[in-house]
């Protein structure tokens, strides 16, 4: 790996079942287990799909908003959590995107592309979602102390 191409981040324990992620540009995000009740943050699961959506969304909108401003611009990503011989895992990924986009001709021009950008990010440019339906493998280990 290069600098050019690594990515990291940091996880560090706030409490019982609450971490915080900090990127190496400085920026933080909590998450937990999502077991306490009233217990409004993300788990890793929700972290997950957040992640894959939040790609996709980057391309779409950076593909059709070069043309027409968006009026609505929401993904829904969703799956389900199983447990089976193979372990702990998500299936049936589904990311749904709606947008909507002013009249007029810029509009009909973002319309008209946003199929081929929803297509283009899930075949090749969303990293996320590429590692998740390709696969890689993830070492886990303890260092040293």
């Amino acid at each position: 790996m290069t600098e050019h191409t690594l990515r990291s981040v940091s996880v560090e324990r706030t409490s019982t079942g609450h971490f915080t992620a900090t990127n190496v540009r400085g920026g933080t995000i909590g998450f937990g287990t999502g077991s306490d009740p009233g217990d409004t943050d993300f788990t890793p699961v929700e972290l997950l799909l957040a992640a894959i959506g939040g790609c996709t969304a980057v391309d779409v909108d950076v593909a059709t908003s070069r043309h027409a401003e968006p009026t609505g611009f929401a993904v829904t990503v969703t799956g389900n959590k199983i447990s089976d011989e193979l372990g702990n895992r998500m299936t049936d990924l589904v990311v749904t995107f709606s947008v909507a986009f002013p009249d007029g001709e810029p509009g009909d021009r973002a319309r008209a592309i946003l199929p081929r950008a929803v297509k283009s990010s899930h075949d090749r440019l969303c990293t996320v979602s590429r590692t998740v339906e390709i696969g890689t493998p993830v070492t886990a280990r303890a260092a040293d102390t």
